[in-house]
């Protein structure tokens, strides 16, 4: 039986995910990019897509976990440009909390900043 989160049907992993960080100063749950999703101050940090958890990581540690075997870049657009920072997670390993934890403190330690332009 699936769960809602912000009135929205999710796998019973992404509502654990919910559960525990639901409860954190600045997150919010509901709908993000039309997936089930949740954001610490405003910011996207992990969401349900298709069925597998999204969540924001360094890119070091997404390239790191893809060459691993253990998740897939997030292509969006299904147009094959992919985005740096996400990956897609099917299985349960690494486990989603976990890693939706590493998430929220990547999306928090950025501080939402803009990035700056590189001078020429």
């Amino acid at each position: 039986m699936k769960e809602t989160t912000g009135g929205v049907a999710v796998d019973p992993r992404f509502a654990e995910v919910v559960r525990a960080f639901s409860s954190k100063p600045g997150v919010t749950a509901g709908k993000t990019m039309a997936s089930p999703g949740l954001k610490a101050r405003g910011k996207i940090f992990a969401m349900l897509v298709r069925g597998r958890l999204v969540v924001k990581l360094p890119r070091e540690r997404v390239d790191a976990l893809v060459a691993a075997g253990r998740g897939a870049r997030f292509d969006p657009r299904r147009d094959g440009r992919t985005m740096k920072e996400w990956i897609v997670v099917e299985g349960d390993d690494p486990p989603w909390t976990e890693l939706a934890g590493d998430a929220y403190r990547f999306v928090l330690g950025t501080g939402g900043a803009a990035r700056t332009r590189r001078r020429r």
